[in-house]
């Protein structure tokens, strides 16, 4: 089961390029969490310390407005989330409700600082993993925002579909021509 978790997380961009023992070391600190379809890993605002890695499941990522809850994606083994948390220590900024029964290793920023102690270069290596990770999906936002808002192309007026409408007020953007 060891190796199978070592090779789960190999295969995570997250952990790319990170040693198996590195890794075998953070497996051996870092609970595994069952949590049950329909009941949440956290919700948005909790107070955070720790990311998940999704080893056997399925979760949904929920976003608050206005008091309703909207569907953001959709996490699958092999996933992380809440690694925002790992970096900035703030409260969690959406929800992740498992949508059938999962089991995920929840790796928290002292488990990392244990890395930290032991070598330097791999929790350089994780950090630096994470903040390509954060990037990457900041872009696709930036990116899903910018279609949402301009439309289908040049010389059309932006439509706001109904996900559209909401991040364009969220944002206080307008139509324009």
């Amino acid at each position: 089961m060891q190796e199978a978790r070592i090779s789960l997380l190999q295969r995570m961009p997250v952990f790319g390029g990170i040693r198996a023992d590195v890794l075998q070391f953070l497996l051996g600190v870092c609970p595994v969490v069952a949590v049950p379809a329909n009941k949440f890993f956290f919700r948005e605002h909790d107070q955070a310390d720790s990311m998940f890695v999704l080893e056997a499941g399925k979760a949904a990522v929920l976003k608050s407005w206005l008091g309703q809850e909207y569907f953001l994606r959709t996490l699958k083994e092999g996933d992380c989330f809440g690694e925002m948390a790992v970096m900035d220590l703030l409260p969690r900024s959406a929800s992740v409700r498992a949508v059938e029964d999962c089991t995920a290793i929840r790796l928290s920023a002292a488990n990392l600082y244990q890395i930290y102690a032991r070598d330097l270069k791999q929790f350089a290596l994780i950090q630096m993993n994470m903040g390509r990770e954060v990037t990457r999906r900041l872009r696709q936002a930036d990116n899903q925002l910018f279609r949402a808002t301009m439309g289908p192309g040049r010389g059309h007026r932006a439509r706001f579909p109904a996900r559209g409408r909401a991040l364009a007020a969220m944002f206080g953007l307008t139509r324009r021509t």
